[in-house]
């Protein structure tokens, strides 16, 4: 069962948010660093996430026709065959989905699952991120419910990020200021319009000065705590202890200390994107500079193959990417969690 079922996918953040651990949930874009996701899951014993957002959707699609819910849905086939070979479970997910890609993206995979429910199959994605942080928060809990409704027919889990991550991600930018920190009377208003699991399960990314990208310390100042804050404000209102399951975005460059305090507060998704991306190229730029007159036919010469050949230096980068996943997986605490 590599890939999760829905009653899979909802016991795996049951299991994290007990053991107070998050999966690591890593962008990808190609077949090729989905491989090397799936291999640091595998090396570090760990069940995890894999995400496509719409800039990675366009770019599997094809810079032909950047066709996003082709090349979304072809991964995802692509997936459910491949991870057949990895002795972890993992889900499949959409990243950050802003209101004008809605109808382009979310809506039509939605449908597709909505189709193999009906057949008697499980969903095609195990979870949808819609983002309408760029939205008023009357507008973006609206929205939501509808998604909600759509998700948990077609037994999907939703990602709602109800206020802003700073920082810039797939056209979705927001400055680094006060307005990166989620409040109670937020989190109050996302229970009044989404519920506490009775209308479908979803998941919270709540902003406690996120920032996407990489950033100098100093830029912006997590505060992990609020989580708690959020957490308890909610439980005095409605009487259920701990009401969310909390993701943890713009993580890169975090301390260990503040990954900690999000995992004890009730974080247990952490996206991965930047770093990933870094772990990734690294060693193809190591090569390409260290064998250059073996990638390019200098004066007149012909090369080598044997360095210009892809599979070459993309072993390099797949078990680079691997490795920084199999390191993600030991910050939160992820490592030797997998489902039995």
């Amino acid at each position: 069962m590599p890939i999760a079922t829905p009653e899979v996918y909802g016991e795996m953040f049951d299991r994290a948010k007990a053991g107070k651990f998050a999966y690591p949930a890593i962008n990808v874009t190609s077949t090729q660093t989905l491989h090397a996701a799936l291999r640091g899951f595998a090396e570090a014993e760990s069940d995890g996430i894999i995400q496509i957002s719409t800039g990675g959707a366009e770019f599997l699609g094809g810079q032909y026709s950047k066709e996003m819910v082709t090349g979304s849905v072809a991964l995802a086939e692509f997936a459910h065959i491949v991870a057949e070979k990895y002795p972890v479970t993992v889900a499949l997910h959409t990243d950050h989905c802003p209101k004008d890609k809605l109808d382009g993206y979310v809506r039509p995979l939605i449908a597709v699952s909505e189709e193999r429910v009906k057949a008697g199959r499980n969903p095609l994605f195990q979870s949808h991120m819609w983002d309408g942080s760029a939205e008023t928060l009357a507008d973006n809990l609206s929205i939501a419910q509808e998604l909600l409704a759509r998700a948990a027919a077609a037994k999907i889990i939703l990602e709602v990020e109800i206020t802003p991550t700073g920082g810039e991600e797939d056209g979705v930018s927001h400055e680094i200021n006060d307005s990166l920190y989620t409040t109670v009377d937020d989190a109050i208003r996302t229970v009044e319009a989404l519920g506490l699991g009775e209308k479908g399960r979803y998941l919270l990314a709540a902003s406690f000065g996120n920032v996407h990208g990489v950033y100098k310390p100093g830029n912006v100042v997590l505060r992990p705590d609020l989580l708690k804050e959020l957490n308890e404000g909610v439980a005095a209102k409605y009487g259920k202890a701990s009401p969310f399951d909390f993701v943890f975005h713009g993580g890169s460059g975090s301390t260990e200390e503040e990954i900690a305090t999000a995992l004890d507060n009730g974080v247990v998704k952490m996206n991965l994107d930047t770093d990933t991306q870094y772990a990734f190229t690294r060693p193809v730029a190591d090569h390409m500079f260290r064998n250059y007159d073996g990638v390019l036919k200098v004066d007149g010469e012909v090369g080598s193959k044997k360095t210009y050949d892809p599979r070459t230096w993309g072993k390099l980068a797949e078990a680079s990417m691997a490795a920084r996943v199999t390191e993600a997986c030991a910050n939160l605490r992820s490592t030797g969690t997998k489902i039995k």
